[in-house]
């Protein structure tokens, strides 16, 4: 674990440089790396810190990466891996506004049948972690009702109904309500099994 500041730069450096489409086509290549290639940390958590960097603002990418980064090395494990997947996207952003304008983005053949065809593996990208979690987090078609509806909510521009910020509330709220209650069960559980003991006493 000595250089593992240097491995988390890296890896989230390759994953920066090499993704296009935003954070979301980021999502796989992050779970690839971390959880299948590295097992720093089990898919079941990397599904729980996925779930606080969409809750929170600011870009997903960074946010994920920041979350690994402090689960692994705190503080400076979390500036590493925000450092490594903010610096490529920054450094082609700035040659693009040097180099290339959008007329001749447009006007060039050649770019603009590399951004073509890039936009269905951009597609591809966001779909695998959205396919993937749903497994991991056991989500099947009696489940699969609720994302739909609500993403069927939000598309629909419906004030109020069509705020991600709702369901982001709705969300953590009954998740706190159903922790309670599971906490709640165990006590009587355990409880029942505490006065069960003592009639045996």
């Amino acid at each position: 674990m000595r250089n593992i500041y240097w491995q988390l730069f890296i890896s989230f450096f390759k994953i920066g440089a090499f993704t296009f489409g935003g954070g979301w086509a980021m999502i796989s290549l992050i779970e690839k790396e971390i959880v299948d290639k590295k097992k720093w940390i089990e898919r079941e958590e990397f599904l729980d810190l996925l779930a606080v960097a969409q809750s929170l603002p600011g870009i997903l990418a960074v946010n994920i990466s920041v979350a690994v980064g402090d689960k692994l090395r705190g503080m400076k494990g979390a500036i590493t891996a925000s450092i490594g997947t903010i610096l490529p996207s920054f450094t082609i952003i700035l040659a693009i506004a040097i180099f290339l304008t959008p007329d001749l983005i447009k006007n060039n053949e050649t770019l603009s049948n590399i951004f073509m065809g890039i936009r269905p593996a951009v597609v591809a990208l966001i779909m695998a972690p959205v396919i993937s979690s749903a497994r991991a987090a056991n989500i099947g078609w009696k489940t699969a009702a609720i994302p739909i509806s609500i993403a069927l909510l939000i598309w629909s521009k419906i004030p109020v109904l069509s705020s991600p910020i709702l369901y982001i509330v709705l969300g953590g709220l009954g998740g706190w309500l159903w922790l309670s209650h599971h906490r709640k069960s165990l006590r009587q559980i355990e409880n029942d099994m505490r006065k069960e003991e003592e009639k045996h006493l």
